[in-house]
């Protein structure tokens, strides 16, 4: 089992047995980059690319071939046309294709634009389709800028593919990027006046259920959400959650109604409720959630866990992987108990888990 680990300050990998009790740190690996996200590819994990951002070089894709021991940056890169007057500043999000688009990638960006690659990264394409959706004139800069991430990909039916943006809500394509719908009813926007509008709430994270790929859980600005028709209607089910604010959501790929949140103040405070660091777990779809504490700090932990700073490995049991803004890796096996796998790590921007073949 590997974790790749991007930081403010270059990447690392955690290796484990599949048993996942004792964890090996490497790294750093492409040091003094910000690597916003890095993932192995799930049709062939000796592959995979990570999003880094340099003050220098700009933001870049980097690929790997041997399972993220070694990275080569990538000869192209998204990149708006000229003529919007507009440059990419950092690529949020990166999500692969279906399993029968081996060169297939989707990669989100700041400022918000969502790009599409059939070579592995070598070229990259705008998808104007989402760009020109007469709802864009809703997306607004949130605090960390207009970004768009989360991209999902149906694994059924691949030209079925989602994205959210902050602020903007979240979007679905059934048609490979061709056209776009805004799926955001019921979703709560408390920062803007009058009812919920069609687009514009601000979207945290959105997970699709690969066993059941009509659902969908999000986590938003305002509340926790699940939908049951893809996106097509949403009920919130924070619940009786300390905090309807949060940036996480990790599923349990063998259980659609399996998941874990981690509650943080507030938009103003944005650190974990009661500076008690917990991960809350649900195994109902979200009618109830437990707080999951075993091996976490609960006092004094000003602690923030980022939107893509949160993985599940997908064994028997689930496995649950995070890390935070100060620099701290836990780990689980079962969801439940927590291990401190690392600390003193730079700001820790992802996480994601990957069994090498």
């Amino acid at each position: 089992m590997v974790l790749l680990v991007g930081t403010h300050r270059g990447l690392f990998r955690a290796v484990s047995s599949r048993r996942r009790r004792d964890w090996r740190l490497e790294g750093p690996y492409l040091a003094g980059f910000e690597v916003y996200h890095a993932l192995l590819d799930p049709r062939d994990p000796r592959r995979g690319w990570a999003a880094v951002r340099h003050p220098v070089w700009g933001a870049r894709i980097h690929a790997t071939r041997d399972g993220g021991r070694s990275w080569e940056p990538l000869p192209g890169r998204p990149a708006f046309p000229e003529e919007t007057d507009r440059a990419v500043k950092a690529v949020w999000s990166l999500s692969p294709g279906g399993a029968d688009e081996p060169e297939r990638l989707w990669a989100g960006t700041q400022p918000a634009g969502l790009f599409t690659s059939t070579d592995g990264g070598a070229t990259w394409g705008w998808v104007r389709a989402l760009d020109r959706h007469p709802t864009r004139n809703a997306w607004q800069p949130a605090r960390g800028g207009l970004a768009l991430h989360s991209i999902q990909v149906d694994p059924e039916r691949p030209q079925r593919v989602y994205v959210a943006l902050s602020a903007g809500g979240c979007y679905r394509s059934d048609d490979g990027g061709a056209t776009w719908t805004a799926i955001n009813g019921g979703v709560r926007s408390e920062f803007l006046p009058g009812p919920p509008p069609v687009a514009g709430q601000c979207v945290h994270a959105l997970r699709l259920h690969p066993a059941r790929p009509d659902r969908l859980y999000q986590q938003n600005h305002c509340g926790i959400y699940r939908s049951d028709d893809r996106g097509e209607t949403w009920a919130e089910i924070t619940g009786e959650l300390p905090s309807d604010f949060g940036y996480v959501v990790g599923l349990d790929p063998r259980d659609p109604d399996r998941a874990w949140v981690i509650p943080e103040e507030s938009s103003h405070m944005r650190s974990v409720c009661d500076a008690r660091l917990r991960v809350y777990e649900t195994d109902d779809a979200g009618g109830r959630w437990t707080a999951r504490e075993a091996g976490l700090p609960q006092v004094h932990a000003y602690v923030s866990v980022l939107r893509e700073a949160l993985c599940t490995d997908g064994e028997e049991p689930c496995g649950v992987h995070f890390g935070t803004s100060t620099g701290q890796l836990f780990t689980s096996r079962d969801g439940r108990r927590w291990s401190e796998t690392a600390r003193y790590l730079p700001k820790i921007l992802s996480v994601t888990a990957t069994a090498e073949l």
